[in-house]
């Protein structure tokens, strides 16, 4: 997959997360699973893109092409039965934000993105350099990319089931 039909599928998955926070009170983003699991708005805050800008940044700064032999697990990451405990840098804080708040703070997370991405001359490097992931390990950057809406298509379903009661 390259990084023109990565970034399609980043905006599909992200205009479908904007829609249903849009159609989302201030009750419901407060909302939880259970007593000790996150509301809808602290799964949003999760999602956005601070961690990975940090590893693409890093990742590209290596002058060495990278020998890795990882090959990430992405229906263990898309399956919600898989429990997957988020890295303490990418954990929520406590505060709950208003749906505007939110959709500003996912809009600008999805900018400094971007802005990292359109800065690298050579794509292909995204291909040939890696950064160590949380939870997969060794990861190419462009595998970084691709989990991004892979992960928020995971979370989309979270935040279904908390908003249905699920």
């Amino acid at each position: 997959m390259d990084l023109k039909e990565i970034n399609q599928k980043l905006k599909e998955t992200r205009d479908e997360l904007l829609e249903i926070v849009n159609a989302l009170n201030g009750d419901q983003l407060s909302k939880r699973k259970e007593p000790n699991s996150w509301t809808i708005s602290q799964v949003c805050q999760h999602l956005t893109e601070e961690l990975y800008v940090m590893a693409i940044k890093k990742g590209l700064k290596s002058k060495e092409d990278s020998v890795i032999k990882n090959n990430p697990q992405w229906g263990f990451l898309v399956d919600r039965s898989n429990k997957i405990e988020a890295p303490d840098i990418a954990k929520p804080d406590d505060e709950s934000l208003e749906g505007k708040e939110i959709i500003e703070k996912l809009n600008h997370s999805r900018e400094k993105l971007n802005e990292v991405l359109n800065t690298v001359e050579d794509p292909s490097l995204l291909s040939r350099r890696h950064f160590v992931h949380p939870v997969f390990k060794e990861m190419f950057l462009i595998e970084w990319v691709r989990s991004l809406y892979l992960h928020e298509q995971r979370h989309i379903k979270q935040i279904i089931e908390i908003k249905d009661g699920i």
